[in-house]
């Protein structure tokens, strides 16, 4: 296609003048010819030139006439027209640059001269076009570009969530159903208002995938521990406990290394803070109240309410009304209060 010779229609009610320009135009380009303007306006039905070269001077309709049909239609209103005149005064070529003219061109032509006046407007509108191809593909070339980084995310978070789940085989689907729980929590939290502030600038979607890596630092636990078959003493429990900052450290060292992090950033706080409470009493940080991320926060019941409704080795699994009862009752002690009342609007989602 961008091999084809472009289009010139030449409009000239005397035939020696459409003779003479065929002649010198068609070394480079496709010419028709049009010998008024309403032959022309017949040509344009049918074919979208690159350029016209339109007569001022002619019968019926002069050329000023037709500029104004042609800017005046949207099929016609974009290609570049060129006057051709015998004129030479400074108000005639006022008068037809005002009505979309680019240049004029003044008879007899001089052919070499022909050639450069049409080839600058060419290359100008070769380059508009290009332009507008691209600012018209800009917006998917970004969504691609963006899905394609998401994507990318999504398969690093998976397969490192996927490792973690590997290696401590009695939570299998753990990371999935805390995700789940998260989301079903993250929807009531927005419709009902609850901390409007501190949602409003989250991205849910990263952070739902991010949300895969908040046991990541179970990869640095002993397996002596993290699969001991019964309930961890008192030491084993505090190795145990380390898993959250190990996972802080983790993704912190991979955000040294990328250069598109922040989908790490939601990870870092699910990971070190979703083993706090509200009362002070947890880990790693003792942090207290609203000094816990909110994201934190909200994994904390969603992973407390799996923990509960899974068999582990040491305990049956909590039907579905027990774990609510007892995430119930950790409202203001283990949970955020208001994340509770939120959790019992919602906990019969839970169970399916």
């Amino acid at each position: 296609m961008d091999n084809e010779k472009k289009l010139i229609l030449l409009v000239d009610d005397n035939p020696a003048n459409l003779r003479i320009g065929k002649n010198v135009l068609e070394k480079k380009y496709a010419v028709a010819s049009a010998p008024s303007a309403e032959k022309m306006f017949t040509l344009l039905e049918n074919n979208t030139p690159a350029i016209i070269l339109l007569d001022i001077d002619m019968p019926e309709m002069n050329g000023y006439e037709a500029i104004k049909i042609l800017k005046s239609k949207p099929e016609t209103k974009n290609i570049p027209v060129i006057f051709l005149t015998a004129k030479t005064e400074s108000d005639d070529e006022l008068e037809g640059l005002s009505l979309g003219a680019i240049d004029y061109i003044t008879k007899p032509f001089n052919p070499v001269l022909l050639l450069k006046r049409i080839e600058i407007p060419l290359l100008v509108e070769t380059q508009r076009k290009e332009l507008q191809y691209f600012n018209e593909n800009l917006q998917k070339m970004v969504e691609e570009k963006t899905k394609s980084i998401l994507d990318l995310q999504n398969a690093l978070l998976k397969t490192m969530a996927e490792l973690v789940e590997c290696r401590d085989d009695i939570t299998g689907g753990h990371i999935e159903r805390t995700q789940r729980g998260i989301k079903i929590l993250l929807d009531e939290l927005v419709d009902s208002g609850t901390y409007r502030e501190e949602t409003k600038g989250w991205d849910v979607e990263l952070l739902l995938q991010s949300s895969q890596l908040h046991d990541v630092g179970k990869i640095s636990i002993n397996d002596n521990i993290l699969k001991k078959p019964g309930e961890l003493n008192e030491q084993e429990f505090d190795e145990m406990k380390k898993h959250a900052s190990f996972g802080e450290r983790i993704i912190e060292k991979i955000e040294t290394l990328a250069k598109e992090s922040d989908f790490l950033d939601y990870a870092k706080i699910f990971a070190a803070s979703h083993h706090e409470k509200w009362d002070g009493s947890g880990y790693p940080r003792g942090l207290k109240g609203n000094e816990i991320p909110l994201l934190g926060r909200i994994m904390a019941i969603a992973d407390v309410y799996d923990a509960l409704t899974s068999v582990r080795p040491y305990k049956k699994a909590f039907t579905h009304e027990e774990a609510v009862r007892i995430i119930t009752k950790g409202n203001g002690t283990q949970f955020d209060p208001a994340l509770v009342d939120i959790f019992n609007r919602v906990a019969d989602l839970f169970k399916s």
